[in-house]
């Protein structure tokens, strides 16, 4: 059956597309594919960006527009502060899993669980369960908690249970792990080539995050020869999403697909409606970021109509999706005063922060009075720009440090993990530049804003602190370390793209 693409379809709640904030227009930029996703019916949207008070006051219109419940879902593994601007940050999974300190992950995430909920966001895509253990990974890195299969279980277990004990649905990604990699799976599908024996290392997080309560789980656009011989990526395959995640784990929450946009997902030649149709067939429950909510809808009208698409997995979906909405929706309005960016969350978040830093190398500490600050960015370029660079020298000027040319200099390295970037390391460019600056200078401290293990990459560098992420708090828990200074922490700048 064909419905008109002007009215709802009854399938439409299983659809959940993105609005991202646009640095001159806000939200209001996204108005027309909102009115129109409204329309059709979706499920809710998946935000990324703004500033808190805007994002607030965008949900509590887009709810009363709607006029039904909406799921409001957004990625906030490094807290609430790494989307909205003015929400508290939280350093990386891998600085808190290096702490391994089960009960600042838990706060951890209960601080993400009470600013979500308070800015109007329900469900929380984190923890990311996925371990460290492949030194070539470009895309999981510090998102994890570690490489040790307990340690990892033990911190995604506390940060889900610190999140809904705020009210909040909570998301461990990727299914079944996406941390043996060497590839992005934004950029291409990966294939992990470990045994079942040696996958059950990576399962151990998920077995942990179930028990939690996690009420949901995102599925990894990766092959898995091992789990699936037929070489389907993990959210187009039944073998793993029924016979593995629903018949073994016993799971019985929500699966949601990550991006439909990803190559992962499309690359071998499928379009997107193809690709959700083939999800929905093999066990998900919900499509994230479809970005033709009339094609993929028509896809699914096609399928069900030539017996692609059985009806009953479609309605076995949809009431996942309705138990999570209703357990979900708002039952009162949001506090008069804002429940984001408290100063004690803020002076925790950087306490935290500083504790996580490593020292590497070497005594790193201010050489003087007055510094200059320079700079080796190796995130640039991508469809999204990284985040802003200025805290580090605003964080330094407040302490007291002078900044000028005719300074002692000292170097700032920036390597975060990124989507699409397609490298875990750094560039010859950067390692060469890095060199360069340490043989002219080889008592200057380096400030590395990496995973750790991109030390070696910095050889000739004899004083190095080693930050884990480029965000502005941990720039500033950089500058708080060397200066010894009581620093406030600075307003989260989030994604104000």
């Amino acid at each position: 059956m064909r419905f008109d693409d002007a009215m709802p379809h009854p399938y439409a709640r299983l659809l959940l597309p993105a609005v991202r904030w646009d640095r001159a227009r806000g939200f209001a930029a996204a108005d027309d594919a909102v009115a129109h996703a409204l329309d059709r019916g979706v499920a809710g949207f998946l935000l990324f960006g703004g500033e808190a008070t805007a994002v607030t006051a965008w949900i509590a219109d887009v709810r009363a527009r709607a006029q039904r419940p909406l799921l409001i879902a957004s990625d906030l593994e490094r807290g609430a502060g790494q989307q909205f601007a003015g929400a508290t940050p939280l350093p990386p999974a891998g600085a808190l899993g290096a702490l391994d300190d089960l009960d600042v992950t838990r706060r951890a995430g209960e601080l993400t669980g009470r600013e979500a909920r308070a800015l109007g966001i329900d469900w929380v895509f984190a923890p990311v369960a996925d371990l460290d253990v492949e030194p070539a990974n470009p895309i999981v890195g510090t998102r994890a908690f570690g490489a040790d299969p307990a340690r990892v279980a033990a911190h995604a277990h506390a940060w889900i249970e610190g999140a809904r004990a705020a009210g909040v649905a909570t998301c461990p990604k990727h299914f079944p792990g996406h941390g043996r990699t060497r590839g992005d799976s934004h950029a291409e599908r990966p294939v992990v080539g470990a045994s079942r024996a040696e996958l059950e290392a990576d399962l151990t997080p998920f077995r942990a995050a179930f028990a939690a309560g996690a009420e949901t789980t995102m599925t990894a656009h990766v092959v898995y020869p091992a789990l699936d011989p037929s070489g389907l990526p993990a959210t187009l395959s039944p073998a793993i999403l029924q016979t593995l995640l629903r018949d073994e784990l016993q799971f019985r929450g929500l699966v949601v697909t990550d991006a439909l946009t990803m190559k992962g997902l499309t690359a071998d030649e499928l379009d997107e409606g193809q690709a959700a149709v083939r999800a929905l067939a093999a066990g998900c429950d919900v499509l994230l970021y479809p970005q033709d909510l009339d094609a993929v809808l028509a896809a699914l009208d096609a399928a069900l109509a030539g017996g692609a698409l059985p009806e009953a997995r479609l309605r076995h979906a949809l009431r996942r999706v309705d138990a999570l909405t209703a357990r979900l929706t708002p039952t009162a309005p949001p506090p008069e005063a804002p429940g984001w960016g408290a100063e004690a969350d803020g002076a925790w978040a950087l306490a935290i922060a500083v504790r996580s830093l490593r020292v590497l190398r070497g005594r790193p500490q201010l050489p003087g009075p007055r510094v200059r600050l320079e700079t080796l960015d190796d995130d640039v370029g991508g469809p999204y720009p990284p985040y802003p660079r200025d805290a580090l020298p605003a964080a330094l000027q407040e302490a007291g440090v002078a900044l000028a040319d005719d300074g002692a200099p000292v170097l700032a390295v920036f390597a975060d993990v990124r989507a699409w970037k397609g490298r875990p390391g750094l560039t010859e460019t950067t390692r060469a530049a890095a060199a360069a600056f340490c043989r002219a200078h080889p008592d200057a401290p380096v400030l590395l804003f990496a995973h750790p293990r991109l030390a070696d990459e910095l050889p000739e560098a004899r004083h190095l602190l080693v930050a884990w992420s480029g965000e502005s708090l941990m720039q500033q828990a950089a500058a708080a370390y060397l200066t010894g200074a009581p620093l406030r922490l600075r307003p989260s700048p989030g994604l104000l793209t």
